[in-house]
């Protein structure tokens, strides 16, 4: 599947890459990783997210953001 196949608001992840990097699409040539806006060729292979796999990265996506920022005030 590619970018432009996809439609805006789902989440995804570049094909043969892990789900650790989940990206959604915001528009025909941006998507957005925590909240970023990156450009994106409309071409670009890409493999949609199941709606189970969405649940799981947004359940765990507020704990890793957490994890990270409370070990980000420890090192202070």
């Amino acid at each position: 599947m590619t970018f432009h196949q996809l439609r805006t608001g789902e989440f995804f992840c570049f094909s043969g890459m892990t789900k650790a990097k989940v990206y959604r699409k915001v528009n025909a040539t941006y998507c957005s990783q925590n909240g970023f806006l990156q450009p994106i060729r409309p071409h670009t292979r890409i493999r949609r997210l199941s709606s189970s796999e969405v649940k799981e990265y947004l359940t765990v996506k507020p704990n890793s953001a957490l994890s990270n920022n409370m070990e980000h005030n420890h090192r202070w």
